[in-house]
């Protein structure tokens, strides 16, 4: 991770100034735009745009700045859309029957599938073989085995985890680079958090390519979730930001933050995630319930594996920045949070430690 910008503080707009814009915002936005996640987004967008005009814009215009920009993102957004719309009936061809490549793609999978299979034990195999392919129930299976039904379903949902593993090595060309791979992939594919947790699964993805491809397959139809009050959410490309923000806002209104805090903490999180998406290979952010005692708030770890930054110190000051464009930079989104650490090892990667807490 790299640094974004932040221009000189000598512009009007403070934490403080940001709170106060976020109720008319979304007033203005919310009238336009029914759906609330678009709302959020939409106001989200526009703070970024406050915040990088702040030095060319008087205190007493900023309010009038923020509308305008707010209404302007409205209508791109609708243009975009109805183009969108638009061309819809080019995206869509209407099919009698199954065409020759169709049966093609199915004998391609029926052999990826075939040669997955070949890759377990036999045990496994054979398990998936008579319970899958011949039909037969836990129970009877078993009886024949001298163990309980419970059982067979936990080695079938262990095995159905490994050939998920098998099939996506297969169908993307890869060979594990180390004989720990494997594990890892099968401990994710079996949503084994203990087993995830012993083989450190989040340290070996950041560091391993070829696992973080297959992690990404095995997890792209499903959407992530928060678990006890944590969610990961993999860090590759633009699209992965506007996920990050939405869990982030999620996690913050489950503690109890309001509409305002959770699009600040929101801001805090896409500002962080697009640093990642810019300058790092991939990386992770990390969004938590915390507690310390009666107080509440959310915790956020951002980690990639990139260029890492140079000097810390500079790259915390105002004015800094690596590139030309949109951004409240790391002092900007340091300002938005209660804590805020950064730690960056040149030519290993950076990690950013954000905490919001409950007034």
């Amino acid at each position: 991770m790299a640094t974004d910008a932040l221009p000189a503080d000598d512009g009007p707009a403070d934490e403080g100034e940001l709170v106060d814009l976020v109720p008319m915002l979304r007033r203005v936005i919310g009238s336009r735009v029914k759906d609330p996640h678009t709302v959020d987004d939409l106001v989200q967008e526009t703070l970024v745009r406050v915040m990088a005009a702040r030095s060319r814009v008087g205190p007493d215009k900023l309010p009038h700045y923020a509308s305008v920009t707010a209404r302007n993102l409205v209508a791109s957004m609708a243009e975009k859309n109805d183009r969108a719309r638009d061309r819809s009936h080019l995206l869509v061809e209407a099919e009698e029957g199954e065409s020759p490549v169709t049966d093609v793609l199915r004998q391609e999978e029926r052999t990826l599938v075939s040669a997955a299979l070949a890759q377990l034990p036999a045990g496994d195999r054979d398990l998936l073989v008579a319970h899958e392919v011949e039909g037969q129930d836990t129970i009877s299976m078993a009886a024949g085995q001298g163990t309980t039904p419970g059982a067979v379903a936990a080695r079938l949902s262990r095995a159905r985890a490994s050939l998920r593993v098998e099939y996506l090595l297969l169908a993307e060309g890869i060979e594990p680079p180390s004989d720990r791979c494997r594990p890892v992939l099968r401990a994710l594919s079996s949503a084994d958090r203990r087993r995830q947790r012993e083989l450190d699964v989040d340290g070996h993805l950041l560091g391993c390519a070829p696992c973080a491809r297959i992690k990404a397959k095995l997890f792209e139809r499903r959407e992530e979730r928060t678990t006890d009050g944590v969610v990961r959410v993999p860090v590759a490309r633009d699209a992965d930001v506007v996920v990050a923000r939405q869990k982030g806002r999620e996690i913050a209104a489950a503690v109890g933050f309001s509409a305002t805090d959770q699009t600040l903490i929101a801001t805090a999180i896409s500002e962080i995630t697009r640093n990642i998406v810019k300058f790092a290979e991939r990386g992770e952010v990390v969004i938590s319930m915390v507690s310390a005692g009666p107080r509440r708030g959310v915790s956020v770890v951002a980690r990639d594996v990139g260029p890492g930054i140079q000097n810390t110190e500079q790259a915390m000051q105002d004015g800094y920045t690596t590139y030309a464009g949109f951004g409240l930079g790391l002092p900007g989104t340091k300002r938005l949070m209660d804590r805020f650490d950064l730690h960056s090892v040149p030519g290993e990667g950076t990690t950013v430690t954000m905490e919001k807490w409950l007034s």
